[in-house]
Order: structure tokens, then C-alpha cells, then sequence
């Protein structure tokens, strides 16, 4: 785990691989291996596919925990390194440090190629494709918003507190709240309303244009735990709200399930 990502309260989940194929592998990727975790149920014969993308610290003990608590659900979920080009997201020890000399670096291009060669390996591995969909937290809810664009294959997709807005980069040219009204699939997202890496206002400016959007984008919803801060679903760290953790991970299921992806 990260060392910006140490935990710093008590309340941290861990599930077991009883009953699971979980382990990590590499997948190729535009020339470079890409580690990935993964977790399956053993005895499942094409399990539907869910993509977990992380936060900024990278596929850590947490992250690969929700592949499992998925998993024991009956889903293959894997998650992908995607900071792995660019260092090792896990040996840093300042958040501002780790954002200029990976996080900043990494094309959004890049990641949804990744992600595309993600999905064929987990085809290929006997995951159903057919009932795919995305999840991601923090860094990665607002990539979930940008691959459920990019990919007509995804079904469904969950965003957690991901960056709507904000200034641009040439690796990240455009962020959701202009992208959303091309939805291929619907998302739900998950927000907090003590969360001023997203304000009031980019969530109202992403609701307006959702609004005016594909039929997946019209379909699309976000709820806002109001006393809630980012990063309310980590149970390694102080943030954690257990009451909003618990009601989020169930909407994520139902939302899952409404749209035809759950086992």
C-alpha cells in the first residue's frame, strides 16, 4: 500500500480468498505489461466481468479487498496498475509528490487502452462480456465516467466521488461533465456533499448536460451523501463513513443489477 495511503483509522475490511481464484498476472498492453489483480469465484463458469480502477495510490490491499467482496458475489472482478508506466505508485510517501510524478503523467488515452486490453483478457480468461460493467474510486470514478464513453460494451457503470470538472492537461484533455452526454452505458454515481474536490457546482453543470444526452446518459443518476467527505467508502482511512459506505456498496449492487451485469 501506498505510503500516502497508510491507514489511519481502524475500520478496514478484509475478505478472504475461500471459495476464490484470486491471484496477479500481467496483461499486455501498447507494448508494456500491465499488472493485474484479479478475483473470481472458483466454481463459476462465466462469471460477468466488473473492472475496479483505483484511486491515486494503485492497486493496493483495499482495492484488491473490493475485487474479492465482488468476487464472493459470483463477479470476475480485476483491477489494473494503470499508474504503472509511469513508477510505482505504492513507494510514495507524499500525496503531492506521487500526483506530479505519476498520477499527472498518465494519458487518459493510454488508460482506456488498457482498460480494452483488460476486457479481452478477461474474456479470454472465460468472463462473460456480455454482462460487463466499471466501477472506480476517486481517480478512478472519474475514469469509470470516461470508459463507459469510450467502450459500447460496458452495461453499467459506478463512479465514486470521481472528478467531474476542472483544468485540462494534454493527458487528460477533457473531463466527464463534457463527455457525458456520449454515455454508452448508464452510471451511477456516488458523491460527497463535504467533497471539495467536486462542488455543488460540477455535479449540478454534470447533471445539466446528462440531461441533454444520450438515453444512457438520461438514465444516468447521482446521489449525494450530504455530511459525507471524499473518499467516504475507505474503510483504511479516516474519511470512512461506515452508515454512507454501507447504503453506497448497495445502490452499486441494485444499480448492478437493474441494468442486467449481476451473477
Amino acid at each position: 500500500m501506498s505510503q500516502a495511503a497508510q491507514p489511519v483509522d481502524t475500520h478496514m475490511i478484509v475478505t478472504d480468498e475461500a471459495g476464490l481464484d484470486a491471484g496477479e498476472v500481467f496483461v499486455e498492453s501498447l507494448r508494456f505489461r500491465v499488472p493485474v489483480y484479479f478475483a473470481r469465484p472458483s466454481a463459476s463458469i462465466a462469471p460477468p466481468v466488473i473492472l475496479v480502477i483505483s484511486e491515486v495510490f494503485g492497486v493496493h490491499a483495499h482495492i484488491a479487498d473490493v475485487c474479492r467482496r465482488f468476487a464472493k458475489l459470483g463477479f470476475f472482478a480485476v483491477a489494473a496498475d494503470l499508474f504503472a508506466r509511469q513508477g510505482d505508485a505504492s513507494s510514495y510517501e507524499s500525496l503531492p509528490d506521487l500526483m506530479r510524478e505519476v498520477v499527472s503523467k498518465v494519458k487518459d488515452a493510454d488508460v482506456m487502452s488498457d482498460l480494452d486490453a483488460l476486457v479481452n483478457w478477461a474474456g479470454e480468461q472465460g468472463g462473460d462480456l456480455d454482462r460487463l460493467s466499471v466501477t472506480g474510486f476517486c481517480w478512478g470514478g472519474r475514469i469509470t465516467w470516461l470508459y463507459c464513453v469510450h467502450n459500447p460494451r460496458i452495461k453499467a457503470g459506478v463512479a465514486w466521488y470521481g472528478r467531474l470538472a476542472g483544468d485540462t492537461s494534454d493527458a487528460t484533455p477533457e473531463h466527464p461533465v463534457s463527455l457525458v452526454r456520449g454515455l454508452q452505458a448508464p452510471v451511477l454515481g456516488l458523491y460527497a456533499g463535504q467533497d471539495p474536490v467536486v462542488p455543488t457546482e460540477a455535479r449540478e453543470a454534470t447533471l445539466s448536460e446528462l440531461a441533454k444526452g444520450s438515453e444512457a446518459a438520461r438514465a444516468s443518476q447521482i446521489i449525494v451523501y450530504p455530511e459525507a467527505g471524499h473518499a467516504f467508502f475507505a474503510d483504511y482511512r479516516a474519511s470512512y463513513r461506515e452508515d454512507d459506505a454501507r447504503d453506497g456498496w448497495n445502490r452499486c449492487l441494485k444499480w448492478l443489477a437493474a441494468h442486467g451485469v449481476a451473477p
